[in-house]
């Protein structure tokens, strides 16, 4: 289970997960400088390593893997891995070069722990179909799981970023999934262009700004403006609250 620590319930799903399916559960811990295209959201984000390592001693988790950034990184790296379409599109779109990090990260990962499985969260869709395509194309012998996302009582989805947001902005974000709950009772009957206009307005009212909301398919992630029942799709949507940027998702 890679994970970048400010671990919440979210990973800790995974960390069950694995316990209920594998041998051996290894997590690993490491805030990867290359993935982060702003270095302010870099700095900010949080770091809790004691009470990380004590939630996951909680459910008997057996081995952490906490690298620092000499350990991963010597020097910064000169490779660089393009992931087509998903480059292009929503997060690769809004932040360039991030999904290059992630994949570098990744499989450095794999190839010092080379695990039987690796489990990765639903909330970030496009990074599980990256580390996929990652797997498929070079051929490394690892299943992919995928967990369900877990979610706030009023509905936010679970993140480490969630940590920067008092209690009020949390209760007010939840307006995200209200907003993708919309999107999906309604998109059998209505345009994309008018389910963003809608959503706009809706988070607008709340404090938040949309950057984007959109419907793909789901195996690929290539866009589409008219719902089809017949083909599974998903919904995403990224929203900022002040400087704190959130993403969340939902099958249709």
């Amino acid at each position: 289970m890679p994970t970048m620590g400010a671990l919440h319930e979210g990973h800790l799903s995974l960390v069950r997960k694995s316990l209920a399916e594998t041998d051996v559960s290894i997590a690993s811990i490491f805030v990867n400088p290359i993935q982060f295209n702003n270095p302010s959201d870099l700095k900010k984000y949080p770091n809790t390593i004691e009470s990380d390592i004590k939630l996951l001693e909680s459910i008997g988790c057996q081995m952490l893997f906490n690298p620092s950034s000499k350990e991963m990184y010597q020097s910064l790296p000169n490779l660089k891995m393009d992931f087509g379409n998903l480059d292009l599109i929503l997060e690769g779109k809004f932040r360039p070069g991030h999904f290059s990090g992630v994949g570098i990260v990744v499989a450095k990962l794999f190839n010092i722990i080379q695990p039987d499985v690796a489990y990765f969260g639903q909330k970030d869709y496009q990074q599980f179909l990256v580390i996929r395509n990652l797997i498929q194309d070079l051929s490394i012998p690892i299943d992919l799981v995928c967990g369900e996302i877990i979610r706030e009582p009023e509905g936010l989805a679970m993140s480490s970023r969630n940590k920067r947001l008092s209690p009020d902005e949390r209760k007010t974000a939840s307006v995200i999934f209200r907003s993708l709950t919309k999107a999906k009772q309604e998109i059998a009957g209505k345009s994309m262009t008018e389910i963003k206009k809608e959503a706009e307005i809706l988070l607008q009212q709340s404090g938040l700004r949309l950057e984007y909301l959109e419907l793909a398919d789901r195996s690929d992630l290539k866009l589409i403006q008219q719902y089809n029942p017949a083909n599974p799709s998903i919904l995403l949507i990224a929203a900022y609250l002040g400087e704190v940027r959130l993403i969340d998702n939902m099958f249709v």
